[in-house]
């Protein structure tokens, strides 16, 4: 206890939940948080106190946005990397219980090696320390042991200077399977490899130079050359470990698992037995020597290097996993954040030839009005037919836009739809439909439109997706709507958990109207999931729209704790609060009236009164629960009062005659959307039904490193067709001032040429993505 006050009183940050109780997680975790703020380079009161909420149920949404004052205004990646940490090392320190545990029922636990246990900072050295110890299956040095051959092996190992062979032959023994002194010396180095195998120094030394030093190499498995040609750039590669980028990682690893390519992932063979003959072996020239250094070569072969590749292959596997997982959930976030149209009748068309467009005309709410299908383009050609049907709904449903699909046949749609003469007001633009098949054949699909075939819910997704982009692809698994890199090989666990906590920030970061969302687009909000979703929906369905706030508390199973973390986060239109609008949390009301009252006005009088709000002197309400932080938030939401943070809406078109890869000329000049980022550069859809690749070295004039400080998806750019190749159905595009002169390059022409030559092998591996973006 005295140690545990002695901590506090001299750091003056840890929370009172540690200091109240001496027990030993509450040290294991005091420790835990001193290693935490380090990393992250905050106080540790701040890391206690955030855990302290974590623990206690709220979300990190509503933690970054309502408890600042409790945790020093931290932002949602910090508080979430805190939640991260905090359980990576509580796994560490369960894992150290087991292996503590286990190595104690085998009567074998040392206080130094209790010790070192504790002290373990990573999983690897744990690992490295339990492995003498841990349960194995029958090995070579095991049937050794059972021979007798320990002390002989004890003896070598000790590489002292003695009669080898005499000593040897007092181990043979026929009835255990030793008959000659050979057979005595391979059973004792058996015994050693497996003792160098274990020494944990030297592991940790082959474990830093299998990274340093170790290369990928990759080779065509002989006969599957024409089968594997999408990974052609890989049929003979080498490339280190230490600086191989995530995707060709995982494009290489894709294709040893699709059984194209052989993978080694190894040091020189020379530079690690080197290694381990300086670690290992004395100075000294004898025969128990040589035995020793035998024993290190086939320990190397046998034991060592399968495991440290095996390791390396994990280690790179998981940068590679974090490093494409995180390139998913910034694509998904601006994808989530795209700006709506809002609310206004649209009429939405999913485009086809033989098959017709798809046509539905959807009210403001998205509620769908009118359902039909046009024949305009090929074989048909029912064009006056057609063209009269989209007319007469446009006058019939007031159209303020009309939405189309950006799959086959969009740009023959898109042409016929501008030739009919609509009024001017009726806005035309395209739509990504990526994932619209996936939605339109799922449960949550089925649910909204029990009546309606897959074709006809496509089309309304396509058209939600115009109106609010955030609301519809919620119901969409985010790995269907095409933004990722790799997204199937890496880790799904991970991938998973990553992309919800992106759809959950972007959900609460806009807030949701809780009398118009659909159950999946309330399941993220904070503090609710799928069960809380549904009672929202069945006691609106019953009562009619939320009036207040406050009435969100009389739904079925829905407490005051789920109440707190949701509230702020739920939005309902004209409520007799306005504050019910806003993102102004029910627990700062009466302090917002307070403020109100002491300048002798009403809240409404202070949400649209900007001279009203320059009277309030903030600093005066300060307490222990309310801070300036949010004080300041207040201020600022009461006066845009659930503005949409958003960007505008604006209109975009693709070139008229532009319509497919045969149109396309080397230096065309096109406008694009951007629909994905990796990390050797950016898809962009020129609208030919083929995305082409700006490649990184061709993302601008001056010298990029990553892609996502250039562009962000469904921006809207200007490129220069660089190159077309339309068997292989690929296209580089460049968005350089000069993108076939020397102007603008800030690299040595070597790098930036080796840089060029990737682009052929990037978009080989990403071809497999790009086909079928389009398809249904």
């Amino acid at each position: 206890m005295y140690r545990t006050r002695y901590m506090y009183q001299n750091l003056g940050r840890l929370s009172k939940a540690c200091y109240f109780a001496p027990s030993n997680q509450h040290q294991m975790d005091f420790n835990h948080f001193v290693k935490i703020a380090e990393e992250l380079g905050i106080k540790i009161k701040q890391v206690t106190d955030t855990v302290e909420l974590l623990d206690g149920g709220a979300t990190v949404p509503f933690i970054s946005r309502y408890r600042k004052e409790v945790t020093g205004s931290l932002d949602e990646v910090q508080v979430a990397a805190i939640r991260d940490r905090t359980q990576q090392l509580r796994d560490l320190e369960k894992r150290k219980e087991a292996i503590l545990k286990s190595i104690e029922e085998q009567g074998k636990l040392t206080p130094e090696l209790k010790d070192k246990i504790n002290a373990a900072e990573t999983m690897s050295l744990l690992e490295d320390l339990y492995l003498p110890y841990k349960p194995k299956r029958r090995t070579k040095a095991t049937v050794a042991r059972e021979k007798g051959l320990e002390p002989l092996a004890t003896k070598i190992f000790e590489q002292m200077s003695f009669d080898l062979e005499s000593e040897a032959s007092n181990y043979i023994d026929t009835d255990k399977e030793v008959n000659t002194v050979e057979e005595a010396l391979q059973g004792a180095r058996d015994i050693i490899a497996e003792w160098v195998n274990e020494n944990v120094d030297l592991r940790k030394k082959m474990r830093e130079l299998f990274i340093s030093e170790g290369q990928f190499v990759s080779k065509v498995i002989p006969g599957k050359e024409a089968e594997a040609i999408k990974y052609k750039d890989y049929f003979d590669w080498t490339e280190p470990v230490k600086t191989a980028p995530s995707h060709r990682v995982l494009a290489m690893r894709r294709g040893e698992k699709e059984l194209f390519l052989m993978l080694d992932t190894c040091p020189d063979e020379f530079s690690a037995i080197a290694l381990m003959e300086k670690t290992v072996l004395e100075n000294a020239a004898n025969e128990s020597v040589e035995q020793v250094r035998m024993a290190i070569k086939d320990c190397y072969k046998r034991l060592l290097k399968p495991s440290m590749e095996t390791e390396v292959r994990l280690y790179t596997k998981k940068k590679a996993d974090e490093e494409a997982i995180r390139v998913f959930a910034d694509n998904l976030r601006q994808l989530l954040l795209a700006a709506p149209l809002g609310e206004k009748a649209v009429l939405a068309i999913d485009p086809g030839f033989r098959t017709g467009c798809k046509t539905v005309c959807l009210g403001p709410q998205g509620q769908l009005l009118s359902y039909d299908a046009i024949f305009p383009n090929e074989p048909q050609k029912r064009i006056a037919e057609a063209g009269q049907t989209i007319k007469g709904l446009v006058e019939k449903y007031k159209v303020e836009a009309i939405a189309i699909g950006n799959g086959t046949a969009s740009r023959e749609t898109e042409a016929f739809v501008k030739s009919l003469g609509l009024p001017k007001n009726v806005i035309v633009t395209m739509v990504n439909e990526s994932g619209a098949s996936i939605y339109s054949a799922s449960d949550v699909a089925r649910e909204e439109f029990p009546d309606y075939d897959l074709t006809v819910r496509g089309a309304v997704s396509i058209g939600r997706r115009l109106m609010d982009p955030l609301a519809e692809l919620v119901k969409i698994d985010p790995k269907s709507i095409g933004v990722g890199q790799y997204q199937h090989d890496v880790d799904q666990g991970a991938l998973k958990n990553s992309l919800d906590d992106t759809v959950m920030s972007c959900v609460n970061g806009v807030g949701v109207e809780v009398n118009t969302a659909s159950k999946q687009l309330l399941t993220y909000v904070s503090g609710l999931g799928p069960v809380l979703a549904q009672n929202i929906v069945s006691y609106r369905n019953e009562n009619g729209p939320f009036k207040s706030r406050n009435e969100i508390k009389k739904v079925p199973r829905l407490g005051d704790k789920a109440f707190e973390q949701a509230a702020g986060f739920l939005r309902i239109r004209n409520a007799k609060n306005p504050l019910d609008a806003s993102a102004v949390h029910p627990e700062r009301y009466e302090l917002l009236e307070k403020m109100a009252k002491d300048i002798g006005a009403k809240v409404n009088d202070l949400m649209s009164s900007e001279e009203l709000r320059s009277k309030i002197i903030l600093k005066n309400y300060i307490s222990e629960t309310v801070g300036l932080p949010t004080l300041q938030d207040i201020m600022e939401e009461i006066s845009k009062p659930g503005r949409d943070p958003r960007e505008t809406f604006e209109v975009f078109s693709f070139q008229d005659g532009v319509n497919e890869m045969r149109d396309l000329m080397v230096g065309m000049k096109l406008p694009g959307i951007v629909t994905n980022i990796t990390k050797f550069g950016a898809f962009v859809d020129i609208g030919v039904h083929q995305d082409g690749l700006v490649h990184l070295s061709h993302l601008a004039d001056k010298f990029v490193t990553d892609p996502s400080q250039v562009v962000s998806v469904n921006q809207k750019i200007q490129v220069t067709v660089t190159e077309v190749d339309i068997p292989r159905k690929r296209i580089a595009l460049s968005m350089k001032s000069d993108p076939f002169g020397e102007r603008g390059k800030t690299k040595p022409k070597e790098k930036q040429k080796k840089e060029e030559t990737e682009v052929e092998g990037d978009m080989a591996a990403k071809l497999a993505m790009l086909k079928g973006r389009f398809g249904k």
